[in-house]
């Protein structure tokens, strides 16, 4: 089992967190810094070389569609919500492959592009998925008290503690082999966590969560911070 070249970006949802900017714009659209955050995402897959990108989309679908016909990105079009779950499980046939990456929408990270670190700490042998996380206080915007706890040797068990950025690699069996065609991606961490195969890495720069519109001028200061 090879190193996955497959991602979906999560494009889905109502981001009614973020209205009223996603009256009438999908929340991918949502510009910080000048640029939408789907592009802040899908920068990050392609400067690390991953070379079939799909999103799946729903809400305001025209509009999202035609922006990822223009960055020439597959659709996998969800005439109803699926979750990231089911989401992924009704991509799968774009992406293949034994594993792929999965990354929200909705979030700027700074420091060093955290794709390239997910992918060398991948090991297939030993993890079911492995996830990018961030120290809560690195976590700007972010609400709660973070997800997860990370053992020496990468192993997660349930936080609180660090957060999860949305930056993944996970192996597809279990949404191959999942019967419900709505559901969410913990209910297959789950099974991960139990059996000890949930792994995750550790991003060493920032990170911000763009889920509501106050926290726009928070990530666009992390963003001018690190170009200072």
């Amino acid at each position: 089992m090879s190193r996955p070249d497959a991602a979906l970006l999560f494009a889905a949802g109502l981001g009614t967190r973020m209205a009223p900017l996603t009256d009438r714009l999908p929340k991918p659209l949502v510009k910080v810094a000048g640029l939408a955050l789907f592009d802040h995402a899908l920068t990050l897959l392609q400067q690390a070389g991953i070379s079939r990108i799909a999103a799946n989309t729903h809400y305001l679908a025209d509009q999202m569609s035609a922006h990822l016909r223009a960055k020439s990105i597959v659709e996998s079009h969800e005439p109803d919500l699926l979750d990231t779950g089911g989401g992924l499980k009704a991509a799968m046939p774009l992406l293949g492959g034994d594993s792929v990456i999965t990354l929200n929408t909705d979030a700027i990270w700074t420091g060093p592009n955290p794709v390239p670190a997910l992918l060398d700490a991948w090991d297939p042998d030993e993890m079911d998925g492995l996830l990018v996380i961030v120290p809560r206080n690195n976590a700007t915007a972010h609400p709660g008290k973070g997800d997860f706890l990370i053992a020496d040797d990468g192993r997660l068990t349930p936080g609180p503690g660090p957060v999860y950025t949305g930056l993944q690699i996970i192996k597809t069996k279990p949404f191959a082999d999942a019967t419900a065609a709505a559901f969410g991606m913990y209910s297959v961490w789950t099974d991960m966590l139990a059996a000890g195969r949930l792994y995750g890495v550790v991003h060493t720069g920032g990170w911000c969560d763009v889920g509501r519109p106050e926290n726009i001028p928070m990530a666009e200061a992390l963003l001018e911070q690190a170009h200072v």
